[in-house]
């Protein structure tokens, strides 16, 4: 594996690591901060934090900007606006480990899409790596256990994440998609995403603020808004939006399934819940098959 690609594919456990917080933090301050007003506040702040360091590059390339039209707008209303708009939604009526078990869905919409929209389907290893992480992904979730696999129980909310991981599927695949109209610095483009998708939620949250009103901006609140503006925005989506344009779409998304098994590490390491030899056996044949995965060379099928 090259330097450039083993950095990309960092950048992309680093993303789901940030992301598997994330999911945590929505599902245990669910009664304390409303859905949208943490997508909400969690946008503005990201856009207010980057647009001062971004702002003299987004004018330098204004043309290149303006050229790529509306292909901006709906990339940040995919990724930005309704992704963890939806994702926050879900959490209110399921776990947090739910959230990140439905969005291991996303290498397989990714691996069908790439292949229809783009023309990437991969070789005959990548989708044997995908099943290898898929069988880690089952015996994680049951523990070991077919009885604990048969009586797992999903909620309302789980059909909302998995219109949130169709979301995903569809802003990952725009971005690898028309990369070639946006040749921006990444940062660049990450500050026009959230600058263009962080108005689209405002209506929503107006409406929501409305209805349930908001949340009282204690110290643990802020920090809730502050760890999803920093790490699960700024630096994951920076090194999602790297990974995708280096490996491509359908081998990025193959790094959603390591999200439970960050899940569960973090569930031990903040909650103090021990770590078992499931988590242990699921998560190595998961990381066995998105190495097998990633280090695979993507077959372009004939346009």
């Amino acid at each position: 594996m090259g330097a450039r690609k083993g950095w990309a594919v960092a950048g992309l456990l680093l993303a789901v690591l940030c992301w598997a917080g994330n999911a945590l933090v929505a599902r245990a301050f669910h009664e304390a901060i409303p859905p949208l007003t943490l997508a909400f506040w969690r946008w503005v702040l990201a856009t207010c934090l980057l647009l001062p360091f971004v702002a003299r590059s987004i004018w330098a390339h204004r043309a290149t900007l303006r050229a790529a039209g509306w292909r901006l707008p709906v990339i940040a209303a995919l990724g930005v606006s309704s992704y963890n708009s939806l994702l926050y939604t879900a959490a209110q009526s399921t776990e947090a480990i739910n959230l990140t078990l439905v969005n291991t869905c996303l290498p397989l919409f990714t691996f069908i899409g790439g292949g229809l929209l783009l023309g990437e389907w991969p070789a005959r290893r990548a989708w044997f790596g995908m099943v290898i992480a898929a069988g880690g992904l089952v015996y994680l979730i049951s523990r070991g256990s077919w009885a604990a696999f048969t009586g797992l129980a999903f909620q309302a909310g789980d059909l909302i994440m998995l219109a949130a991981v169709l979301v995903w599927a569809l802003y990952t695949l725009s971005l690898r998609r028309w990369a070639g109209f946006i040749q921006v610095p990444p940062l660049t483009l990450l500050g026009v995403l959230m600058a263009l998708g962080t108005p689209l939620i405002l209506p929503f949250y107006l409406a929501e603020l409305g209805r349930v009103g908001g949340f009282t901006p204690s110290p643990t609140n802020l920090a809730v808004i502050g760890y999803t503006a920093v790490f699960a925005s700024l630096v994951a989506y920076l090194s999602w939006n790297h990974g995708v344009r280096t490996v491509g779409a359908a081998k990025a998304a193959m790094a959603t399934y390591l999200m439970p098994v960050f899940t569960a590490i973090l569930g031990w390491l903040v909650l103090g819940e021990g770590l078992k030899a499931f988590h242990w056996i699921g998560g190595g044949l998961i990381f066995a098959g998105l190495l097998l995965a990633t280090q695979t060379t993507a077959r372009n099928a004939v346009r």
